[in-house]
């Protein structure tokens, strides 16, 4: 190992333990503020000061995103209007390693006028916030991962991890599910997945013959569609089977004048199908399942009503 591996995984090491210390730790008081939070009628406010503030961010978003109404709030802005952003429906929650940070000890005479809850996170247990925080959540290192002892790091990173057990532990509260998730998140591939219909994603012209044509036909209805098949139906718009690329070759392959073949010797009949209204991971799971690349939709009344390309997964 290098000398730098060895130095990055020395950080890993000594955040490992102050991690699994912290866990060790964990009383009534992360029940408390579990409780608090989830009672909380409005938004729950984060806010920190320099690196605690970034991850005061983060905390936010992750609550944002996982059930907990919440959003950041820069202590320097909230005394030039911000606090106004703060309503005594609200809880907040102050992050400070040292417990002392003058910006962030500075919103507790507005929070208490208010009535606000205040909760805290802080590695001060004797400090100003850890005292007049309504639940104090402690979070004391022996040292930061830094060399010289002064870098915020193993401080930020329980800070964190203590940000994401609340957040986990109110999602179980809560019995928050991958569907309310994805609301969260129609941008991502969870949300998509979970939140898109095969409607929303299907070409909806459908290429067609009837079964009686030739092959020069299925041809040219399969290269004016441009999906590389073509559905066969019969009179009233039923569907009777499905053509191919790999299907003509077949065909060509077995007759000694694939000319003459129709459409009805060329197709696979009964092919699969999923219903328009499925969900867009239905429609994945069945062509990942059955190795195909073209999934027919079809509506109320099983008729072809568009076209999945696995590319459009």
């Amino acid at each position: 190992m290098t000398q730098h591996a060895h130095t990055g995984s020395a950080v890993f090491a000594e955040q490992a333990r102050a991690l699994q210390t912290q866990a060790d730790r964990l009383s009534d008081d992360f029940n408390h503020a579990v409780e608090l939070i989830h009672a909380t009628q409005g938004k729950l406010i984060v806010c920190g000061m320099g690196k605690s503030g970034i991850i005061g961010r983060k905390i936010a978003a992750t609550f944002a995103s996982t059930g907990t109404s919440s959003f950041f709030v820069h202590p320097g802005e909230a005394f030039h209007g911000d606090l106004g952003m703060i309503s005594p429906q609200d809880s907040v929650l102050l992050l400070s390693n040292s417990g002392e940070t003058e910006e962030v000890l500075r919103l507790l005479p507005y929070l208490k006028h208010i009535g606000a809850p205040v909760l805290a996170i802080t590695g001060g247990s004797d400090s100003t916030l850890a005292r007049e925080a309504d639940c104090a959540l402690l979070v004391p290192i022996e040292r930061e991962a830094c060399p010289h002892n002064l870098a915020p790091t193993t401080s930020t990173t329980l800070t964190l991890v203590m940000g994401d057990a609340l957040a986990v532990a109110l999602m179980e509260l809560r019995q928050f599910q991958p569907t309310d998730f994805a609301r969260f998140h129609p941008g991502g591939s969870l949300g998509r997945k979970l939140l898109t219909r095969v409607r929303d994603v299907m070409t909806p012209t459908v290429p067609s013959n009837h079964p009686g044509d030739d092959f020069k036909q299925v041809v040219n209805h399969m290269t004016k569609g441009c999906l590389g098949l073509t559905v066969v139906l019969d009179d009233d718009g039923s569907l009777l089977g499905i053509i191919t690329d790999g299907d003509l070759r077949r065909g060509m392959e077995r007759s000694d004048a694939p000319g003459t073949l129709s459409a009805r010797q060329l197709m696979t009949p009964t092919p699969l199908t999923i219903p328009c209204d499925a969900m867009f991971a239905d429609a994945e799971e069945l062509m990942l399942k059955r190795k195909i690349t073209s999934l027919i939709a079809v509506d109320p009344q099983n008729r072809p009503a568009g076209i999945v390309k696995y590319f459009d997964l």
